[in-house]
Formats: structure tokens, C-alpha cells, sequence
């Protein structure tokens, strides 16, 4: 179960220290990177990495928590009057020191007495106590200034209304100038023994904590980047995610850079910079300590401003693949052998920290995004391979995914998936021999993949070298097919991981989720029903992604109930049942006034049934298996099938069914599941959830289907959309209970004809 928290839905309240050490971030213009990890409860040590001369990382405090899900959100405070913030400050590497020109500086951001905006620039080593690059800071918000010289330049501050404030650290070699550092530098900064005094020192915070439950998190380390690990890892653990953490190490802030001559790309040696290492370092440390299995996740997607062009996946006419990110992400080829050697080392260098699994996460050849469907299956080394390897030319580049390929392109498809399933392997192997006893997981996404209108992609993007024991988990992520009522593409999916590849529902992990913006907040249902779903299917569950659990408020929680007693699929004897008694009730309120005049309200939209099949006994035979068939079902206790004598077709009440009988909805191509339906006139559509299997026949515009559509329970599911009419016929039982628990009987009382009485209800079924 879930609900969407929004503030102020939090009962459980704390009280922090402002300033607290954990809630601290940081931010920075790229190619700048930076990180903010948490050393003790008063210390903070950021890292940054600087490429060019006006690069600027921030440590940043904001007013309003922007952060953290609203039940264990702080308060926003924006006034800071009659508070005092103390800490020792130390530098180290590539940065201005507090006394020079440029060193650390406090801007603050908000508004004056008047309300006008305004910032303020507090040269910290004005309020300093020691050495340039060691010294105590105190900083009262009642008598502050801003300025350099003080008191020749002093800018008063007014702390009554400060929306957020950040100390600046740049390159020793800052100039302000967009042009690269002579050298790329790193620099370190440790804020110790921080303190808050005063009479505004102190802010309400959630403190809610929810139980444990069985879904996990997944995060990504370009949406948290900016967040102590300490955070992150809280988070998750007092919403009830326990076990597991599934962190993606993204495609933009983990690698280190290098000038070419016009551009920085990734740098050869150590492919991680130093910021991302230390982050990484303490977030596996904190998850592990807690019990988590962290599964560290890397991709073939990369920066495409910091990506070597010869290592992009291409189109025919050259373009580059390019994601729907903004700025956008490209897509390494798995025939360049460079990008590959450094894929393999970034993988490596992940593997060094201490995580007991690694996701190889949505390994693919680019078939575009949106409107935009071109195969990037042509980059230079894809096609010099291809002919080195076989002696044949690449063929023509298909423009769309729903072109038929040639017997040629079948060929050269057939070939790229085995490059795929190659360097995926050469991958996994890299990892396991950095981190021997680690283990190996791939993250299949299927709507990229399982496309209906071009089934010929499978041998592409899902080649079978994946297949069972390739990796110790295949893990599914599904969420297109989920958010846009697919169920045929989530069948398929399924079955591509289950029956194709081969991985038992023990192997297998399943990703639910997400939701991009945050005004589709509605997309929260499907996606947790999915997840729901897959708890009782497969042995993990995630959902995806931290951020938007973070922003929505996504609150999952499980109520442990006693198993409710369920429906037993067995018919009433139909000897029986067409001797019964009954027919279809409903439950008005009416009220009688004083003039005489009434007031009627109808409490059910559908008519529930309700029979005695005492009348249907005929004989001692009868009231025998009568008996039999109570006690299997234990009175009340289980549910089963019952054919209405009077009204069990879709034609009429009992006609033969014909396809054409009843309109189930109108095809829209997106929309497969459809569910069966019987209409009486204008006044009530019934739900059928318990048809007669052999007898459903189904046509989408007026023409009978005999395959491409499953039955599922109630509902006619479609394995590629329809984009017409969908009508269908059948013959369906009704779901009924005994509606008690005993049933009054006599051997002698039967011989002087009287009835037994065995009341059956319907039963309603979602």
C-alpha cells in the first residue's frame, strides 16, 4: 500500500541543531565537481575538482528543505536573527585560502528590512581566528558584514528574511576567465567542531519512521550528487526501505576530465574524479554498516559535451545517439575497443569500494527516443569491425525502428547483438577480477527492446549471451509498459526474462517506477500496484528513484494480515443450480415524508445476486453432494463458481456467444488490457470477472481474432495494441459464497418433502 505525503502530513516531530552537518550540500557550474560527506556530527569535508580558471564549488545551507520526503523534512526558517554559527576551518590542495583575494566568502541570498532582495558577500577571513588555511570562524547574524575591507566597505547584513547561503571555494589559479587551469587541481576542505547558538538555533524536523516492508530503493548518484551519503542512506532507512540499495553512479559527475585542445573529455589513468571516490567511499561505508547490499550500477551512457566523438554510438548519416536528457546523454559503442578499456576500468575502480553486487545497467544499441526512432547501429568501429570480422560491408542504415530489414541487416543485426552480449561479459569479468566473490546483475529495459513493430530488435539488444548463468541476477525494469497500462508489454517482458533468457523467479529483481515530473503525480498508483505485483513474483523489488520518492512524498508501507480465504475455481453442481431459487437484489434507501412525498438512493451501481439452491435438491443424492460441496468450502469461508440459470451469456441471457456480442472499449493503439463487460440496456454494466474460458471468442473491428490476446481473469489482453473496435462473447459464472455457515437439514424431514435451505450470495470481485 502507498499514499503520497505531502508537508505538514507528519505527526512525529524533532529537534535539530540549524547548521545540523548532514543537511549541508553542495553545487557547482560544470566542468567544476564537487562533494559533501559528513566526518562527525559537527564535520563536514567537501572535495572539489577544478578544470577551468573560474570555476566555483559552494557549500550551500538552504532555508526551505528542498531534499528530504516531507515526513522527516526540516522546517523552513528564513530568519536568522539571534543566531551565532562557529567552526574550524581547514584547506588543503588547489584553493584560495581565507585571506586572499577571492578566498572563501558566505553569500548570503534574501531580502533586506525593506524586502527587496539583495545578497550579501562576508569575507569569512574577517571573522577568522588563525592561520589562512587553519583557523576558528565565528559569525554572529546580528552583527555581520559584508564587504572585503571592513570596516571601510562594511555591507550590513540583515538576517530577518535569508532564503539560502553558501561558502565558495575556488582554484588557486582563479581568474573569473572561462579558459582551462594550466593544471587540473583538486583541493579539500574539513569544517570541524560546528556549532549553533542562540535563541534560532534550534528547527522542527519530521521524525517519522516507518516499519520495514520488502521494496527497496533505487538512487542515482547524479541526482544526489549534491547530498551527504548520511542523508541519503537516513532517508531510506526511515521510510522502511531495508536490505538493499541499488545506486546508479550516473553518466555526468563520476569521471575525471582532460583538455583535448577544445573540449574536455574523459582522462586516461584513473577514470574517477576525486570528489566522486570520497563520496562513493563513505556512501557504500554508511549503507553497508546498516545492513544494506549496495548494488553499485554502471551504463554505456555518457556526458555527450565530455564524450570522445569516435566513442559515440552513430546513426547512418553520422549523427551521434543522443538520449532525451537535457543537456543530453550519448551512448558508448561496444565495438570501440577504447570506450570499452575504459568502461572495463571505470568498472573496475567501482568494484575497489566494497559494494557486494554491480548492476551492468541498460546495455543497448540506441534506437532513439520520442519521435525520433533511428537505429545508431553505423559508427566508424561498428562497421570497420563488422567488415574486418566477416568480410562483408555494413549494409544500408535503416532511418526507422519500423522499417522490415533486409536479409543483410537481419545479418548485421544478428552480429551487433553479439558485440552487445560480448562487451557486457568482458565487463562482468573485469569487475569480478578487481573484486573477487563480488556478483554481477544486468538491468534489462524492456519498452526499448520489445517493440511490437519491430520484433527484429531482440536480436540486438537482447543477445544470448545474457542468457542464465551469464549473470547472477537479471533485473527488469519496465515502467513505459506500466505507466501506459501495457500489460501485453509487461507479459512479454516477463517472458523475455523468465523464458528466453532463462533466469528463475529467484534470479530475478524487479525495478517499478518512475515518475519524471512532478505534476504526474498520479502515475504513483499503476507503478505501485506493479511493485505490489512483483513482491510475491520475483526475490527483490526496487523502485525507482530516489528523487521522486524524495519530491512526491512516496510513502509505502505493508499491513500484516492473517492470509484472507480465498476463491476456490470450482463450479456449484449445475443439477443443482438450475433448481435454484433467486435472482438479482439491490439495496435502495427510501425515505418517507410527511406529505407523502420520497426520497430514494440507490447504494449499489450493480445488482448482486442471491439464490437458494435448496430448491434444486432432488434427491438424497442431491442433498449429499450438496453437503459435500458445503463442507469443502467450509461454510462461508471460500467463494466459488455458480451458473445463473436465468442470465449466464453475453448473447441475451443464454444465446450462444458470438464475437460481435459485446463492446468492450475502443482501441486507441496504446491501451491492451480490456475488460469484459455485459451491458443491459442503459441502466447498469456489469463487470465479468469469472467467464468461461473456452467459450470467450473476441474481434477488434468486426473481425474474429484467434490469437494475439490472452485471457486474464476478467480482462481480454491484447499483445500489440489494438486501434479499433474491440467487441467479444462468452459465457460466464457468477463468484458466490454460502451466505452461512450451516445448513439446516433432516433425512426424515427430506422424505416428508420438505426443502433444505442453502443460501448463496454474490460475491464482489474488482
Amino acid at each position: 500500500m502507498h499514499w503520497l505525503a505531502k508537508p505538514g502530513d507528519g505527526i512525529r516531530r524533532d529537534w535539530m541543531k540549524r547548521f545540523d552537518a548532514r543537511y549541508w550540500t553542495v553545487d557547482f557550474a560544470r566542468p567544476a565537481m564537487g562533494s559533501v560527506v559528513t566526518t562527525a556530527s559537527d564535520a563536514l569535508r567537501i572535495d572539489a575538482a577544478f578544470y577551468n580558471a573560474n570555476d566555483l564549488v559552494g557549500l550551500i545551507w538552504e532555508s526551505a528543505d528542498r531534499w528530504d520526503h516531507p515526513l522527516i523534512a526540516y522546517e523552513t526558517r528564513r530568519d536568522y536573527r539571534g543566531t551565532q554559527l562557529s567552526f574550524r576551518w581547514r584547506s588543503e590542495g588547489d584553493c584560495r585560502k581565507l585571506h586572499e583575494l577571492d578566498g572563501p566568502t558566505l553569500t548570503i541570498e534574501g531580502r533586506d528590512a525593506a524586502g527587496v532582495p539583495k545578497s550579501w558577500y562576508v569575507r569569512l577571513w574577517n571573522y577568522a581566528e588563525g592561520e589562512p588555511d587553519d583557523a576558528v570562524i565565528t559569525l554572529d547574524f546580528d552583527a555581520m558584514d559584508g564587504g572585503f575591507l571592513l570596516p571601510g566597505e562594511a555591507d550590513p547584513v540583515w538576517a530577518g528574511d535569508i532564503d539560502r547561503m553558501f561558502i565558495s571555494v575556488v582554484p588557486g589559479g582563479y581568474t573569473r576567465e572561462d579558459v582551462p587551469l594550466a593544471v587540473p587541481g583538486v583541493a579539500t576542505v574539513r569544517i570541524e567542531g560546528m556549532r549553533c547558538d542562540g535563541p534560532s538555533s534550534v528547527l522542527e524536523i519530521g521524525d517519522a519512521c516507518l516499519p520495514p516492508h520488502r521494496l527497496r530503493m533505487a538512487g542515482g548518484y547524479d541526482d544526489s550528487y549534491n547530498l551527504t551519503p548520511e542523508r541519503v542512506v537516513g532517508n531510506a532507512l526511515k521510510l522502511g526501505y531495508r536490505a538493499w540499495f541499488n545506486h546508479y553512479v550516473g553518466m555526468s559527475h563520476y569521471f575525471r576530465l582532460g583538455w583535448d585542445g577544445v573540449r574536455f573529455v574523459v582522462a586516461e589513468g584513473d577514470p574517477l574524479n576525486a570528489p566522486c571516490r570520497v563520496w562513493h567511499q563513505d556512501f557504500c561505508a554508511r549503507a553497508g554498516a546498516l545492513g544494506y547490499q549496495v548494488v553499485l550500477s554502471l551504463s554505456y551512457e555518457l556526458f555527450d559535451a565530455h564524450a570522445p566523438e569516435e566513442w559515440k554510438q552513430r546513426a547512418g548519416n553520422g549523427s551521434p545517439a543522443l538520449t532525451g536528457w537535457d543537456p543530453p546523454s550519448t551512448l558508448l559503442s561496444p565495438a570501440n575497443d577504447d570506450a570499452m578499456v575504459w568502461l572495463r576500468s571505470v568498472g573496475e575502480a567501482f568494484a575497489g569500494f566494497g559494494a557486494p553486487w554491480f548492476q551492468i545497467g541498460e546495455p543497448w544499441w540506441w534506437t532513439g527516443f520520442g519521435v525520433d526512432r533511428t537505429p545508431c547501429f553505423h559508427d566508424a568501429a561498428a562497421t570497420a569491425a563488422y567488415t574486418a570480422e566477416t568480410g562483408l560491408a555494413a549494409p544500408p542504415a535503416m532511418a526507422d525502428v519500423s522499417e522490415t530489414p533486409t536479409t543483410a541487416q537481419t545479418a548485421y543485426h544478428a552480429w551487433l547483438g553479439g558485440k552487445l552480449g560480448a562487451s557486457t561479459l568482458a565487463l562482468r569479468d573485469a569487475v569480478k577480477g578487481a573484486a573477487p566473490g563480488i556478483k554481477v546483475a544486468l538491468l534489462f529495459y524492456a519498452p526499448q527492446v520489445l517493440r511490437p513493430e519491430a520484433a527484429w530488435l531482440a536480436a540486438v539488444n537482447m543477445p544470448a549471451a545474457w542468457a542464465y548463468p551469464a549473470f547472477d541476477v537479471l533485473q527488469l525494469e519496465d515502467y513505459d509498459f506500466v505507466t501506459d497500462g501495457n500489460a501485453g508489454g509487461m507479459r512479454r517482458a516477463r517472458a523475455a526474462v523468465s523464458d528466453a533468457l532463462g533466469y528463475a523467479s529467484a534470479e530475478q529483481h524487479y525495478f517499478a517506477g518512475f515518475v519524471l515530473n512532478g505534476a504526474e503525480g498520479h502515475l504513483w498508483q499503476p507503478i505501485a500496484e506493479a511493485a505490489e505485483d512483483a513482491l510475491s513474483r520475483v526475490a527483490e523489488t526496487f523502485v525507482w528513484a530516489f528523487p521522486q520518492v524524495m519530491r512526491d512524498g512516496f510513502t509505502f508501507f505493508e499491513i500484516e494480515e492473517d492470509a484472507p480465504l480465498g476463491f476456490h475455481d470450482v463450479a456449484f453442481p449445475l443439477a443443482l443450480a438450475e433448481g435454484a431459487s433467486g435472482g438479482p437484489l439491490f439495496s435502495t434507501q427510501v425515505v418517507t415524508s410527511v406529505s407523502g412525498y420520497e426520497q430514494r438512493n440507490s447504494d449499489w451501481a450493480q445488482a448482486r445476486l442471491r439464490y437458494d439452491a435448496g430448491p434444486g435438491v432432488r434427491s438424497e443424492e442431491d442433498l449429499a453432494t450438496l453437503i459435500a460441496f458445503f463442507r469443502a468450502r467450509r461454510g462461508r469461508a471460500f467463494a466459488f463458481r455458480f451458473r445463473d440459470p436465468f442470465d449466464f451469456s453475453s448473447n441475451g441471457m443464454t444465446g450462444a456467444p458470438s464475437p460481435l456480442d459485446q463492446m468492450l472499449g475502443a482501441g486507441d493503439g496504446v491501451r491492451t488490457v480490456f475488460p469484459l463487460v455485459k451491458r443491459y440496456g442503459e441502466g447498469e454494466t456489469r463487470h465479468i470477472t469469472r467467464p468461461d474460458a473456452g467459450s470467450v471468442r473476441v474481434a477488434v473491428a468486426g473481425t474474429e481474432l484467434t490469437d494475439g490476446w490472452s485471457l486474464e481473469g476478467g480482462s481480454v489482453t491484447f499483445d500489440t495494441a489494438p486501434a479499433a473496435a474491440v467487441t467479444a462473447g462468452f459465457l460466464f459464472d457468477v463468484p458466490v459464497r454460502f451466505a452461512e455457515d450451516s445448513i439446516e437439514a433432516s433425512l426424515q424431514g427430506w422424505r416428508a418433502g420438505e426443502m433444505p435451505s442453502a443460501p448463496i450470495i454474490e460475491v464482489r470481485e474488482a
